[in-house]
């Protein structure tokens, strides 16, 4: 399970949500990978429903295997990890939402399983589960091009999460295979271990989630079936824990995202097939549990991405090909299915990343 999961999934979908483009007043633009067809998936939002639509000019070609996608704040690029050829392509994302490839795709480290862009969308950094490290790059403001960072890539052991705090002044790295977290102060986009990193995160760290005003941070365990929470030091990018330390989830649970009001999370849990909704305690970080849940899903779900107008969540489901989508009831933050409830991709679904 937890191979097909590292082959398979992409885990930094929640930060791919926040970006200005492609909004016809009616709708907003997503984009969803599908490494087996090597191929992007362009769907449509309706602003009222939630309900996808496929994109006009959708599927669009991409490399060889891409995993995982984010798009720029600015909502003008959108880029995708190629983890079957080791590099980045970077798209131009037209006002109808339709993609254009922009040549030549970047040389990136060994098996990229996660992209991250800071608040401002000045560097984007990718977690190189093959080569254990990180790469870090600026993004060109004008052409979306990048360049690698002085000094990247920067070592960490098998990298398969990553996520910018929402300063941009410090980057947390999952290292699944050592139940760890990573801290890497930022500094014009290079990256420096903080003392006290990495600290203990459970067994098989799958992925990270940072509440919009960057007072806690959650991470789910693969293994083990729980999450961990810790409060975030503005200051120095530390971690501690917030009590009880581990938070039980479904089972083996790979995605946890926020949503935008920083008041409920959300958790894909691949091996029970359904979704665990939590409330957040705005003072302490601690968790207890939303009425209703756990909510079904599809089949393995792998990624949980939440609109970035926070009314809707999206789970993508690796085994039954497609991609469900909830209204999020933004006072309890309980989830019901969308009309139509899911809608296909057709071959297994890694990441998704919304536009607003």
């Amino acid at each position: 399970m937890l191979l097909k999961f590292l082959i398979r999934s992409a885990l930094l979908v929640a930060v791919a949500g926040l970006a200005a483009c492609g909004n016809s007043g009616s709708h907003h633009p997503a984009y969803v990978t599908v490494p087996s067809s090597n191929l992007v998936l362009g769907f449509n939002v309706d602003n009222n429903s939630g309900s996808l639509s496929s994109m006009s000019g959708s599927p669009f070609s991409a490399g060889s295997s891409p995993i995982v996608t984010v798009i720029h704040p600015s909502g003008k690029f959108l880029y995708v990890a190629n983890s079957g050829e080791n590099d980045i392509s970077l798209y131009r994302v037209q006002t109808s939402g339709v993609l254009t490839e922009i040549m030549p795709r970047t040389p990136a480290g060994v098996s990229t399983l996660a992209l991250a862009i800071d608040s401002g969308g000045n560097f984007l950094y990718a977690a190189n589960e093959g080569s254990n490290n990180v790469s870090a790059y600026s993004i060109d403001s004008g052409s979306g091009m990048l360049k690698a960072v002085s000094g990247s890539p920067f070592q960490t052991p098998n990298p398969l999460a990553l996520r910018v705090s929402p300063t941009a002044k410090f980057l947390y790295v999952a290292n699944a295979n050592q139940g760890t977290i990573s801290i890497f102060s930022i500094n014009a986009g290079k990256l420096t271990e903080i003392s006290g990193s990495p600290v203990g995160a459970g067994p098989n760290p799958s992925s990270i989630a940072i509440d919009p005003s960057g007072h806690f941070l959650y991470t789910t365990n693969l293994t083990s079936n729980t999450l961990v929470a810790f409060t975030v030091n503005p200051s120095s990018g530390a971690l501690s824990y917030v009590p009880p330390v581990f938070f039980f989830a479904g089972t083996s649970p790979t995605s946890a995202t926020i949503d935008s009001s920083g008041k409920f999370l959300y958790v894909a849990n691949l091996g029970s097939n359904n979704i665990t909704g939590y409330t957040i305690n705005s003072n302490s970080g601690a968790l207890a549990s939303i009425g209703g849940s756990p909510f079904a899903t599809g089949t393995e779900p792998v990624f949980t991405v939440v609109d970035p107008n926070g009314k809707f969540l999206f789970v993508g489901n690796e085994s039954s090909d497609n991609v469900y989508g909830y209204k999020i009831d933004p006072g309890s933050g309980a989830l019901t299915a969308t009309n139509p409830p899911s809608f296909t991709t057709l071959v297994a679904p890694t990441s998704m990343a919304i536009g607003q």
